[in-house]
């Protein structure tokens, strides 16, 4: 960027910074100490704030800048990734929005230890939670380095190390000192930002074409350089029985995965009542539906405003197509109105991030604190002290993320994405989905639902074309590659489902089914919720 973007990004930047630290230090001055309070801002977000805060914490930097360049580079075969993420909400409403808010206190554990015995299940659950949570936190703090490194025009390991650092720090602020009420307020803000600045670009790329939508797809076509074949299936999952199985795979991760993300879950604890939790899922779906809807004009504007090669050129992968058709929009380089655009999506971009880490950071140390911690010791733990664990628990996870993160700077972040919600739909719905539905299930089963979709997922991606035996993957000089496929979602979601009903079969304990009978009602009606 020229000297004029850098100071205007920069200008932009430290003010959404200014205002979260300010959100969070006002909300510090609250009462902090109870776990109610930490872990889920005291339960009192109307469905339209925590609507706004689940939006904010979903549509993380993958989405806001990854989506718009797999639609502007693949064209109907990016636009199936809208797809999948927002038909996996309809999953989240009408499967676990209102019967986990009925069933849990903070944590998925909460809802599998509700008939189980605790303390196995909470540790399965909670390891489970928490390897989700660093999966999709280092992503985004890859996706932080490498973004605002770039957006600031310093592309060395150096500058990408301490924007890592950076964020990292922010984010474990956030999440210690505010706690949910702080993460939930910065991530309505950052949905207001991200939803407003989409609605302007779109509207300038449907003005740049008299409002012809089908002026638009013709014309993306026509620069992408392959016809009509970019407005059907198959340009990037199409060909091999590998690629068609992968974006089968693919599809069901993205599906299945969000009802198992923790700190999605964890959004539907912050309303009073089970019905809010379920009016705060139909928020979400408009608002992430609305985005989605918009992220595919902004894809093929991208593709017929920019083109696919100036695309590459800046981004092999396609992440910058956001960033650069505002640039256009605005009036091109060197015009006021291009940096403003540019400075201001790259704003948005950063949002993204810090709302989405914050989110995950919070929802994995109540897992820390809330599942094994206090599991191992409930009798002598106070809500103070649970609470003072998981403050700890957020700083080591930003230690660990930061690592992490420096480690995998310059490595290809979205298979970590793909491999959260992978594991998520793995290990965490299984058991989620059996809990609910399933009056015999034991703890046995609870506890090979959980590692049985676990492993086998985080095996197969280490067995994958992902990490070694292909030019492209982490570690091209070693070929360990034994699973053909990148997403291994369509053999671990299966094997998770598989190992809960083994377990449970084989298992000689007796379902216990006044605790079943219990949790039904609960779950069904709302009596006895928290």
């Amino acid at each position: 960027m020229t000297g004029d973007h850098q100071t205007l990004a920069l200008l932009l930047f430290i003010g959404f910074v200014a205002v979260t630290l300010a959100i969070t230090t006002w909300v510090s001055r609250r009462r902090q100490g109870s776990a109610e309070e930490f872990y889920a801002g005291g339960r009192l977000f109307s469905p339209m704030e925590n609507g706004f805060a689940v939006s904010g914490d979903y549509v993380s930097a993958a989405s806001f800048l990854g989506v718009t360049g797999l639609i502007a580079l693949y064209g109907y075969d990016g636009l199936l990734y809208v797809v999948g993420f927002l038909v996996a909400w309809l999953v989240v409403l009408f499967l676990v929005a209102e019967l986990v808010r009925n069933c849990g206190r903070f944590t998925l554990a909460d809802v599998v230890a509700a008939r189980m015995s605790e303390r196995p299940v909470r540790i399965a659950a909670g390891t489970s939670s928490v390897t989700v949570s660093v999966l999709y936190l280092v992503a985004q703090m890859v996706g932080a380095g490498s973004l605002v490194a770039l957006l600031l025009g310093r592309t060395s390991g150096t500058a990408q190390t301490w924007a890592v650092i950076a964020v990292g720090a922010l984010m474990v602020t956030y999440v210690s000192l505010g706690g949910m009420r702080a993460t939930t307020w910065i991530q309505i803000v950052k949905a207001v930002l991200l939803l407003g600045g989409t609605v302007a670009l779109t509207v300038l790329v449907l003005v740049r074409f008299h409002g012809d939508v089908n002026r638009l797809l013709v014309t993306a076509a026509a620069r992408s350089g392959h016809g009509d074949a970019f407005l059907a299936p198959g340009l990037k999952y199409g060909g091999s029985w590998t690629a068609r199985l992968d974006f089968i795979s693919l599809g069901l991760a993205l599906v299945l995965g969000t009802a198992g993300l923790p700190h999605i879950l964890s959004r539907f604890y912050t309303v009073p009542t089970a019905r809010a939790a379920r009016r705060s899922a139909v928020w979400s779906i408009g608002l992430i539906g609305a985005f989605y809807l918009m992220a595919i004009v902004l894809g093929f504007g991208a593709a017929a405003v920019v083109g696919p090669e100036a695309l590459k050129r800046s981004n092999a992968a396609g992440n910058t197509a956001m960033p650069l058709l505002a640039l256009d929009l605005g009036g091109g380089v060197g015009s006021t109105g291009g940096t403003v655009l540019f400075a201001v999506v790259a704003a948005v971009a950063f949002a993204t991030i810090l709302a989405v880490v914050a989110g995950i950071t919070l929802a994995s140390s109540a897992s820390v604190a809330h599942d094994l911690y206090a599991s191992l010791r409930r009798p002598r733990t106070r809500a103070h002290g649970e609470v003072t664990v998981a403050r700890t628990a957020a700083v080591g996870i930003g230690v660990v993320a930061i690592a992490l993160g420096l480690l995998a700077r310059d490595l290809n972040v979205a298979f970590l994405v793909g491999l959260a919600f992978a594991v998520a739909a793995s290990a965490n719905l299984p058991v989620l989905v059996y809990s609910l539905f399933w009056r015999a299930f034991t703890t046995r089963g609870a506890v090979w639902a959980v590692y049985g979709g676990l492993v086998p997922a985080l095996v197969l991606v280490l067995l994958s074309p992902v990490v070694s035996g292909s030019p492209g993957s982490l570690f091209p000089d070693i070929d360990l590659q034994y699973f053909p496929l990148q997403n291994p979602g369509i053999v671990s979601i299966p094997l998770g489902f598989l190992a809960g009903w083994l377990g449970t079969i084989t298992s000689d304990e007796v379902a216990d089914e006044a605790g079943y009978a219990e949790t039904e009602v609960r779950s069904l009606t709302g009596a006895g919720a928290v």
